[in-house]
């Protein structure tokens, strides 16, 4: 290396530094690490002492380098611990391994709870033969026949009820849709007989009363009812069953003697005639003219009193002097073991053509 000379007087090193040899070279600052993600640390148990090495928790004096004249300064290099695990967190302990003494034995069956019962699946060999649960819960016994007896005779019971039941709301809302519809075509057949100018058409009195079975006759009319149905001849289960029917052995509609009417005690005919009382009027609408009957007694009798309907009621064999209707139906309702009678005496009649009773409306 070549040196520059120095004006008199002046050193010529003066310029550059010295750097003594004993003199301990200045720290430099190592660079500043780039960031990275945060890891948490789990502290772990202190490390312990190394053999040769000082403590991890006693900071060691940075080393320190020496250099000659011509030799450049370098930058310090911290120490680095020897035990550099410390910063990761702890690692669990392994499970303990199985005990192979142990691996083949049965875990003891669960206690059974209070109220419980603990009866074995698998079938074990008695003096019986093979016993099993379902041998043992199913095994009839004088209690469980008994039960089943019980049981079976419930469960028809409920069943009969229920047809009853059925048979009883057919009895009342069902038959008044049929009925009704029956009436509604004799009641236009009764017209038409009404209508027809040939004297031959209709009932004529020569004609028989089988030969008139189950034809219409005649309109009755219960005011204080609301209630009106065309009357048929004849008093069958066929002849009645769908209108109320005439006695063919009483009078005609306004004629001296008893004009007798049965009918059904059904929704659709003489289900309310326990409401009928003394003095409501019972009007009788026949072709050619109107006949208002008042009531004048109401009464219950046997079904083998058939008195009633005798041309004098009650009086079999008398000569009628008056005209009278009769109504009769089964009581009570749902029942035939009696007979609801109405009587009527007849209180005036009146032309067909004049319009119809004020009685009426």
């Amino acid at each position: 290396m070549s040196r520059h000379r120095a004006p008199d007087g002046e050193d010529p090193t003066g310029v550059i530094p010295r750097v003594p040899a004993d003199e301990p070279a200045r720290e430099r600052p190592s660079p500043r690490p780039s960031p990275r993600p945060a890891v948490p640390v789990v502290p772990g148990p202190p490390p312990g002492p190394v053999a040769g090495r000082p403590p991890a928790d006693v900071a060691s004096p940075p080393a320190r380098v020496s250099l000659d004249r011509n030799e450049t300064p370098t930058a310090i290099i911290p120490a680095v611990s020897a035990d550099a695990t410390g910063l990761l967190g702890a690692v669990p302990p392994a499970p303990p391994k199985p005990d192979p003494s142990t691996e083949g034995a049965a875990s003891p069956p669960p206690q059974p709870r209070r109220g419980e019962r603990v009866v074995k699946l698998r079938p074990e060999q008695t003096d019986e033969g093979y016993k099993s649960v379902y041998s043992e819960l199913t095994r009839p016994t004088i209690g469980s026949r008994i039960r089943t007896g019980v049981r079976g005779l419930g469960e028809i019971m409920i069943t009969f009820g229920v047809i009853v039941l059925l048979f009883a709301a057919y009895e009342v809302w069902g038959t008044t849709a049929v009925i009704g519809s029956h009436q509604d075509t004799l009641d236009q057949q009764l017209a038409e007989q009404w209508d027809q100018p040939d004297p031959t058409v209709g009932p004529t009195p020569s004609a028989t009363p089988d030969a008139l079975a189950g034809r219409a006759i005649a309109r009755l009319y219960i005011p204080k009812l609301g209630k009106q149905w065309v009357v048929v001849e004849g008093v069958t289960q066929k002849d009645i069953r769908y209108a109320p029917g005439h006695y063919p052995s009483s009078a005609d509609p306004g004629d001296v003697g008893n004009f007798a009417v049965a009918g059904h005690r059904n929704r659709a005919t003489f289900w309310r005639l326990d409401e009928v009382d003394t003095g409501d009027a019972i009007v009788v609408e026949t072709k050619t003219e109107w006949f208002v009957y008042k009531v004048v007694r109401t009464r219950i009798v046997k079904p083998t009193q058939v008195e009633v309907v005798a041309p004098v009621p009650g009086r079999p064999g008398a000569k009628p002097t008056q005209a009278m209707v009769t109504l009769t139906t089964c009581n009570p309702k749902f029942d035939n073991y009696q007979r609801l009678i109405v009587h009527g005496e007849l209180a005036r009649k009146q032309a067909r053509s004049a319009g119809q009773p004020a009685e009426l409306g």
